[in-house]
């Protein structure tokens, strides 16, 4: 990979690791859902008027649209709302990395290698350090709907890799136009005590910050140049960025909001982390050292 582009995977993953506290502050005054349907509702428009839709079938897009954007960070900011941290949600939705392989196994024939299988289960191990500390900073639901939503991400991937070299900027507003109208349907039935237009209304100046960040930065920025990189380079190159985002986001929830960075975290988060580098850079190590 070319070092500006690598510098701009870098960049990619500061901005999503410091986005779940900002998703923390948005969650304060707007139901999770609701503010996934603002969230994409302002992605698509006026954007979707200057920019054409991309070079791809509709139904392609829609897929994306609803499995990247809508399913996934509904599942994300319910399990957040539902009392996760930022900094573990930040780590445990890294498991994304093995639902793409494990999508990739089922659906593209690609073979496990032995440091895939070993990677997953040290990654897990520190999963099962997080469940076993269910309590003030994550909860059993909130734990499940992350998860759920690290699988989405992991479909979601895989869409992306099939669509091939598109306009991704196009890719993400017109996903984000699909995206926002089930939302806010959902959220119409499942947040009725939650949300009304003088609610929104009167957030503060705070929230519509926290907002515009989710928008423009790690939406339209974020996953133009994410989905960009996974069209020009192999998944197993662009993936191993996402170990820095739980980096980003521990450091972030401790500056930010003054989350306790206990051990246990930390060595639930030394396992996961240890895990996907032993998925993502085992092999290339083992055959260096046959070599040597």
């Amino acid at each position: 990979m070319r070092l500006h582009h690598m510098a701009l995977a870098i960049l990619v993953v500061a901005i999503w690791g410091f986005n779940f506290v900002v998703i923390k502050i948005g969650l304060k005054e707007i139901p999770p859902i609701l503010l996934c349907a603002l969230r994409f509702f302002l992605a698509a428009f006026p954007a979707v008027f200057l920019i054409k839709r991309p070079a791809a079938s509709w139904r392609m897009v829609v897929g994306f649209g609803l499995v990247m954007f809508s399913l996934q960070f509904a599942l994300l900011f319910s399990g957040m709302y539902a009392g996760t941290t930022a900094g573990l949600a930040s780590l445990l939705l890294q498991v994304q990395v093995f639902f793409t392989v494990l999508l990739a196994v089922l659906f593209l024939a690609e073979k496990p290698s032995i440091w895939q299988i070993v990677g997953a289960l040290v990654s897990f191990s520190g999963i099962g350090l997080v469940a076993a500390n269910i309590g003030g900073e994550i909860s059993n639901y909130g734990l499940i709907l992350i998860i759920a939503a690290a699988a989405s991400w992991g479909v979601g991937s895989l869409i992306s890799k099939k669509l091939g070299k598109v306009d991704m900027l196009a890719l993400v507003v017109w996903g984000s136009l699909v995206a926002w109208p089930p939302l806010l349907v959902l959220s119409f039935f499942l947040e009725q005590n939650s949300w009304s237009v003088e609610t929104i209304s009167h957030i503060s100046w705070l929230t519509i910050g926290a907002i515009g960040y989710m928008v423009y930065p790690v939406t339209l920025l974020g996953f133009a140049v994410w989905s960009w990189l996974l069209s020009h380079y192999p998944a197993a190159t662009v993936a191993p960025f996402t170990l820095l985002v739980p980096v980003f986001g521990f450091t972030a929830s401790t500056l930010a909001l003054g989350e306790p960075l206990s051990q246990w975290k930390i060595n639930a988060a030394t396992l996961v982390i240890m895990g996907l580098c032993i998925n993502l850079f085992g092999s290339r190590i083992a055959i260096r050292i046959r070599a040597a």
